[in-house]
């Protein structure tokens, strides 16, 4: 007979937390998810208890101890803070670079576009 997760020591909750928020950034979906556990935060309590209740069925996809230690740390608001905190971190952390470069591009091409169309900068001051 399986036994029940009521507890998580710290350590272990803080590796599942790395462990989620890295499969999100890496899946490109930090935006999104943290938008999605910021909203629901006030639920906490109840995404829990619905992860308890469909714990038969997602245990065919996911490691059925993991599964249900991630489902006790979603009970605790200290957690959530913290894994909405690392996906954000980690999501910096993985494509800071590749922001700045489309950052430069959109630049560059907005300066084109004006440039095309003879709009002056803003800076330049017109004395005539």
């Amino acid at each position: 007979m399986e036994e029940f997760i009521l507890k998580v020591e710290p350590e272990k909750a803080v590796k599942l937390i790395e462990r989620m928020a890295r499969f999100i950034v890496e899946k490109r979906m930090a935006a999104a998810a943290i938008m999605t556990i910021e909203s629901l935060r006030p639920l906490n309590n109840i995404g829990s208890q619905i992860m308890y209740f469909l714990a038969p069925f997602a245990e065919v996809f996911f490691n059925s101890r993991d599964y249900q230690e991630f489902a006790v740390i979603l009970q605790e608001d200290k957690y959530i803070t913290l894994l909405v905190k690392r996906i954000d971190e980690l999501d910096n952390e993985l494509y800071r670079e590749e922001r700045e470069k489309k950052r430069l591009l959109r630049k560059r091409r907005n300066n084109k576009i004006k440039q095309f169309f003879g709009f002056k900068s803003k800076n330049k001051s017109n004395k005539k």
